[in-house]
């Protein structure tokens, strides 16, 4: 029986939580810092300050055998690293692993080496670099910053004059701070997004099954981008042919990469995909965790021991790990708050939760909440929280999500309503 431990607050880490109290081999699970939702699954560590100093005493305190660090930062910053070298299982990959994600630059540049079919780009440092990398382009424009910026690093504009004042904003008003000194200007890819989740063990790996997310704020794909508005898995028009292309030109090409380059990977590589209209994947960007909100739509989905499958990436055995295929489908609906992506409010008490709770095949993942001083669960965050209805098919799996999502209610709380609609047009196409 383990004791595991799982740094982060969102609904990424309430979903892993989640699926880890679903495991036989888990006796408790510890959280840092947490959130309301977990606290009938987990032990929450509020505290301030998340480094391997304040992990250290957690660990051998509460005789940790499994540290799963489920946001991107601390494992750019190295926590991974600092936490093996003391003898601790760690699922996620160290500071040379997570600088895929750290760094679009250095994503495009391994891409670029190892031949992982990907976007043509520019990096850039001055706006008069910008301006010349989109005079050799045409709209739509896409600007990204180069560092980490919590899903609010990237642009996608109708015209010349939206992409440079997207590159000013931060090149020259610092919007988003040291992560947007280095801009990447890149060609637009025309087609369908996918998300492929692999875990690894730095030699083997297992691909999740695939999802789909909703990156745009309102219906119809209208409004800025954000940090995901919904999600489903798996992906009615993926076949098997799909996974192999995607097995063929990104995967094993990422993972050789990385291991000539004598860079370990113990974690998940989340692969962001655009497939075009001739079956042809190319990654938008990697991420080197569990995606929000696809891990809130994957990991209900799993039918093998989540602990186990983890523990095995730990110790090299992934290879020999016995697996066995998802039957079911999982939809997410993100209920946001009022203002988000923009500026948005906090504070608003959150109604309907034991009713919602009360569903068969739907659970509540906490992303934004918080506790007021009365014990109310109150909105802390933009994603408040994700709606997942689990079904025998993606139909009855959205139709469960939006009936529980319709139970919750909060002041001004927003939140698309065709997540999956496309997907279903198409599976309906194809019947």
């Amino acid at each position: 029986m383990k004791n595991i431990l799982v740094i982060g607050s969102g609904a990424r880490e309430h979903a892993i939580v989640h699926t880890l109290s679903r495991s036989e081999s888990v006796r408790e699970i510890h959280a840092v810092p947490g959130n309301p939702g977990m606290l009938s699954l987990a032990t929450a560590h509020p505290m301030p300050d998340i480094s391997p100093a304040t992990i250290f005493p957690l660990v051998e305190q509460h005789a940790i055998d499994l540290v799963v660090v489920g946001p991107e930062a601390p494992l750019v910053a190295g926590m991974a690293d600092i936490l093996r070298s003391a003898g601790i299982a760690v699922f996620g990959p160290g500071r040379a692993g997570a600088l895929l994600e750290g760094s679009k630059i250095h994503a495009k540049k391994f891409m670029d080496r190892w031949g992982v079919p990907t976007a043509p780009w520019e990096a850039c440092r001055t706006l008069s670099e910008v301006e010349d990398a989109l005079g050799r382009r045409s709209a739509p424009f896409i600007i990204k910053a180069d560092g980490l910026a919590a899903g609010k690093g990237v642009f996608v504009t109708a015209t010349r004059e939206e992409a440079i004042a997207a590159a000013e904003n931060l090149l020259v008003k610092e919007a988003l701070g040291e992560a947007g000194r280095r801009l990447i200007v890149e060609d637009a890819l025309s087609g369908e997004e996918l998300t492929v989740l692999a875990v690894s063990d730095g030699t083997a790996y297992r691909i999740l099954p695939p999802s789909q997310d909703h990156k745009r704020v309102f219906d119809g794909d209208k409004g800025p981008n954000t940090g995901g508005m919904g999600a489903y898995s798996p992906v009615p028009w993926v076949d098997e042919s799909l996974l192999e292309k995607v097995r063929r030109s990104v995967l094993d090409p990422t993972f050789e990469g990385l291991r000539r380059e004598g860079v370990p990977y113990c974690g998940v590589l989340y692969a962001g995909l655009m497939v075009d209209p001739d079956g042809l994947p190319r990654v938008i960007e990697y991420n080197v965790r569990f995606g929000d909100p696809e891990a809130q739509v994957v990991l209900p989905l799993l039918e093998v021991d989540f602990a186990e499958m983890l523990m095995a990436c730990c110790e090299g055995r992934l290879a020999d790990f016995p697996w066995k295929e998802p039957v079911r489908w999982a939809a997410d609906v993100v209920l946001a708050s009022g203002g988000y992506p923009g500026v948005f409010e906090k504070g608003k008490v959150i109604s309907g939760l034991d009713s919602a709770s009360s569903l068969e095949n739907f659970f509540l993942f906490h992303g934004g909440t918080g506790l007021s001083a009365d014990g109310s669960i109150v909105t802390d965050g933009g994603r408040v929280m994700s709606a997942v209805g689990i079904g025998v098919s993606l139909e009855e799996a959205l139709a469960k999500a939006y009936e529980g999502a319709a139970r919750v209610a909060f002041e001004n709380m927003h939140y698309r309503r065709d997540i999956g609609r496309r997907a279903l047009a198409l599976q309906r196409g194809g019947e």
